[in-house]
């Protein structure tokens, strides 16, 4: 095989390969030896020994390629220090060139550490401490636009995290290591624009709501309606579970197979799930009156204003019946201690309806990465390629100032349009004098969770 060109480095001269069952073996020189001093800049150097340095580049042909590179070393006759000429494309920390090392560094997000290893030749060790450098220039490098409508909820990522949404866009905008107070200040505090939040939909969770009235005072926090009404059901499967005991075991069966009727709104039950829940309802009236609580607290959400909610759920709790008040006091003491933020939903419906699907796409890329760590997690969710939405804005049109414009007709009385009409100069002036568009500007909102859940499925993660 002929050296000429075969690494695509035109900063070095090949002049030998070998080749084996799996790996190359190239020798190069670098083409333009320095001609100053490394440390004090002068020009009186010359040669004082040489070195052999091997250099990890990307894969060819199925194999491993390692660059062997007869490096001179040098010494200053002015400052008598010593240096090795230095190697063009490869990086600095480490024995491999540049782009292996980025193209390592955007293959460890959709790929594990270990096979990246095998591939390349080098120490899982290595593909990390790559892997955290990309992330760190990643994390400076990407920014999202801050939500108008921002949304702070829990995900199980290993531990619970907090994850802060877009609600408008439906993007995910960062997953935080944890969900404690004092992270999220911090988060917040280091975001530029806080201004433009004008919702926080988060759920009953106080460390959520003391961080954003501390450094987004201004936002309305509005409690997730999906959070509260979950209570609502929780309340219904305590009693349908504390009905267990009465039943044979026949029965627990059937009750256990129909909790879905339970759950669903009385609405969407068809003709034969209406005849099911009144069976159970009438054989058991604990827990019809458990699932009449239920669908009554429900239409709570259908009130048009906070002052209707509260009416409405002070009528509900004076309904509420011995039997069944204990399975739902969860509920009872949750309204009453967050009722302002519950109730703001009247005003602004501003909700985290998605996040269910995104906890299932996290709980499905957990299961994918077995063994990897919250941060490796993290960079698949927030950084894997193709997955951000964006959207281009044009600036508005600048106007060039009038008197530049005129100069051109200077000598004219009348001029003609684009459709060929004459007009006064004065009069072309007020429509031609708009400037080319500036470029464009792309703004990021963040992770797409229907693109991120298609890359899952396509195996592309």
């Amino acid at each position: 095989m002929s050296p000429v060109n075969i690494l695509n480095l035109s900063s070095y001269t090949v002049t030998g390969i070998s080749e084996g069952d799996h790996d190359y073996h190239i020798v190069a020189t670098v083409k333009h030896p320095p001609t100053n001093c490394l440390h004090c800049s002068q020009e009186n150097i010359r040669g004082f020994g040489r070195r052999e340095q091997m250099v990890k580049d990307l894969a060819m042909h199925g194999k491993r390629v390692g660059i062997y590179v007869d490096t001179r070393r040098y010494q200053c006759q002015s400052c008598n220090k010593t240096f090795y000429e230095p190697l063009p494309d490869v990086d600095e920390k480490r024995k491999m060139t540049t782009r292996l090392v980025n193209w390592i560094g955007k293959q460890s997000i959709s790929r594990t550490f270990a096979s990246l290893a095998e591939e390349i030749g080098i120490s899982e060790g290595t593909v990390r401490s790559i892997f955290r450098d990309y992330i760190n220039e990643l994390e400076k490098a990407v920014r999202f636009e801050i939500p108008q409508w921002m949304g702070i909820d829990e995900i199980h990522l290993i531990k619970p995290r907090c994850v802060v949404s877009n609600i408008q866009n439906n993007t995910i905008v960062d997953i935080l290591k944890d969900r404690n107070k004092s992270t999220v200040t911090r988060y917040l505090s280091q975001l530029d624009k806080l201004d433009q939040v004008q919702y926080v939909a988060m759920d009953m969770w106080r460390p959520y709501r003391d961080a954003v009235e501390i450094v987004i005072p201004e936002a309305q926090i509005v409690i997730d309606k999906f959070h509260v009404v979950r209570m609502a059901n929780d309340a219904l499967e305590r009693v349908r579970k504390s009905l267990r005991e009465q039943l044979t075991p026949k029965q627990r069966r059937g009750l256990m197979n129909d909790r879905f009727v339970l759950l669903k709104r009385e609405r969407d039950l068809t003709d034969i799930e209406s005849f099911m829940l009144d069976g159970w309802c009438q054989n058991y009236p604990e827990l019809g009156l458990a699932y009449r609580q239920k669908e009554d607290f429900y239409a709570i959400y259908e009130a048009k204003s906070p002052a209707e909610a509260k009416a409405l759920f002070t009528t509900w709790l004076h309904t509420l019946t011995p039997e069944i008040r204990d399975q739902f006091s969860d509920l009872v003491r949750a309204w009453q201690n967050w009722e302002p933020y519950i109730c703001n939903y009247f005003n602004h419906p501003v909700t985290n309806a998605y996040t269910e699907s995104l906890n299932n796409l996290i709980r499905v890329m957990n299961r994918l990465g077995r063994g990897y760590s919250f941060e490796a997690l993290r960079a698949k969710i927030l950084f894997s390629e193709g997955a951000f939405k964006t959207e281009k804005k044009r600036p508005k049109f600048q106007r060039k100032p009038a008197d530049q414009v005129a100069e051109r007709f200077i000598g004219y009385s009348l001029v003609t349009d684009l459709e060929g009409e004459y007009m006064d100069i004065p009069a072309f002036l007020r429509r031609s004098t708009e400037d080319d568009e500036s470029t464009e500007e792309v703004l990021n909102y963040g992770v797409d969770i229907s693109t991120l859940t298609s890359l899952i499925e396509k195996g592309l993660l």
